[in-house]
């Protein structure tokens, strides 16, 4: 008998991206939204305002899901990295977590941010693994940071509970906000307007949602618990990045690197250290970065 689970923030960026390989890996797949059901097939969609904790508990209550993948967050382009709404999200699903754990669910698996980690923690050229200092400098990466001890502490005293905590890095991918990076260098080249950037020098760990997804659904599914860095362990530069969405339109005169001031305090390299997905959790799909930036462009209709 297929084990039930229950995905939270299912309509968004990164979740939305977890239904296909969830669903393919044999879960009764169940999905919230605090709208009307959306247009995605697949899971059973029930309707609830997670920041309602009443509403909330009601959920896992009648449902009791035996795992819980929770995706939802507060994430609005421009103002998520220091709105309040944090602080509210951190009380609703550690409310949520202890909710699922006194119905009986087995599992939990949080989604945390590279911007847990502290900036700066020695060594900076090689990747970044798990045991790195933990010293977020914004209130987002302090509230996921927040939320990740909650759950490590709920798993201690809960025998039978386990929990997962999968730190991103840097995504794209279907449903990104169109002012981030790759959506607005690729919507520039596409309607053949130059697409202005900084120098593009600083190195990130880019890696689509279909590749994020998938390891996601793996790391769920295993039986790994703690932190676990979900990311491609492959650094490129912004100008590499910008450069190939612009090779992959036929455009690259038009990409302008440097065009813009780069801004201050930007970290210079920030790469993962994919040692645990790979081997612990059995995960070793390539990242196709190259590939799925190149599906992407040629998916945006040109002028």
């Amino acid at each position: 008998m297929a084990e039930r689970l229950l995905l939270t923030g299912a309509t968004g960026f990164v979740g939305r991206a977890l239904v296909g390989p969830l669903q393919a890996l044999g879960f009764e797949l169940h999905a919230v939204t605090h709208g009307d059901p959306p247009a995605i097939a697949g899971p059973r969609w029930h309707r609830a305002d997670l920041l309602d904790e009443g509403a909330a508990r009601a959920l896992v209550r009648d449902l009791r899901p035996a795992l819980l993948v929770h995706a939802a967050w507060y994430v609005v382009h421009g103002r998520f990295w220091t709105a309040p709404e944090n602080e509210a999200w951190l009380e609703a699903s550690d409310g949520l977590a202890a909710a699922f754990a006194e119905a009986g669910g087995r599992r939990f698996l949080g989604i945390g941010t590279c911007a847990e980690y502290a900036d700066a923690d020695g060594g900076d050229d090689a990747p970044w693994p798990e045991t790195r200092r933990i010293a977020p400098a914004t209130p987002y990466g302090r509230a996921k940071a927040g939320l990740a001890r909650r759950l490590a502490a709920l798993a201690e005293r809960r025998a039978g509970f386990s929990v997962a905590w999968a730190r991103l890095f840097h995504l794209f991918g279907e449903g990104e906000h169109p002012d981030r990076l790759v959506p607005s260098v690729a919507l520039a080249l596409a309607e053949g307007r130059e697409a202005r950037c900084a120098s593009g020098r600083p190195v990130r760990d880019f890696a689509s949602t279909r590749f994020v997804g998938e390891a996601l659904a793996g790391l769920a599914a295993s039986g790994v618990t703690g932190a676990v860095n979900v990311a491609s362990g492959e650094g490129r530069s912004i100008a590499v990045i910008v450069r190939l969405l612009g090779e992959a339109a036929g455009r690259p005169h038009l990409v302008r690197l440097g065009a813009l001031p780069d801004r201050p305090g930007e970290v210079p390299r920030m790469v993962a250290d994919v040692t645990r997905l790979r081997r612990d959790v059995g995960f070793a799909a390539p990242p196709r970065v190259e590939e799925d930036l190149c599906d992407l462009v040629r998916a945006l209709p040109t002028s």
